[in-house]
């Protein structure tokens, strides 16, 4: 049976990595910054998976709200960042999912490489025109 836990590493290791490991590892110490760009990668990505008939209507409008209530609290300074998920896709992704039950979905088609692809252009986008 698959292990449900919303670490990356945590199907190929019996216990987890030793403490030095995970505080290298870990950046969202600094990538929570993102956290918009991130999201609105997420919505554009529900959007599409909807488009291609993946998602129904009911389970994008779900995911969206779930998004838009977690820009909320982080914009409120209420979303707790756990440094054990280690980075901003992973804290996003990991509270939708516990929040929409088609959560798990959000990761069809995509990659983490992708996610921080996307983050990184749209934050470098919006450092320029600032």
């Amino acid at each position: 049976m698959k292990k449900s836990s919303p670490v990356s590493r945590s199907g190929r290791f019996a216990s987890g990595p030793a403490a030095d490991v995970a505080a290298f590892s870990e950046s969202i110490s600094f990538d929570w910054r993102l956290w918009r760009h991130d999201i609105l990668g997420s919505k554009a990505h529900a959007t599409m998976l909807q488009k291609v008939g993946l998602l129904t209507r009911e389970e994008l409008k779900a995911l969206l709200a779930g998004l838009d209530q977690i820009a909320a609290e982080i914009e409120a300074g209420r979303f707790r960042w756990k440094t054990e998920l280690e980075d901003v896709h992973m804290n996003i992704e990991a509270e939708l999912s516990r929040r929409v039950a088609a959560g798990a979905k959000l990761h069809t088609g995509r990659s983490r490489n992708d996610q921080v692809a996307l983050d990184m252009r749209l934050w470098l986008r919006d450092e320029i025109r600032a």
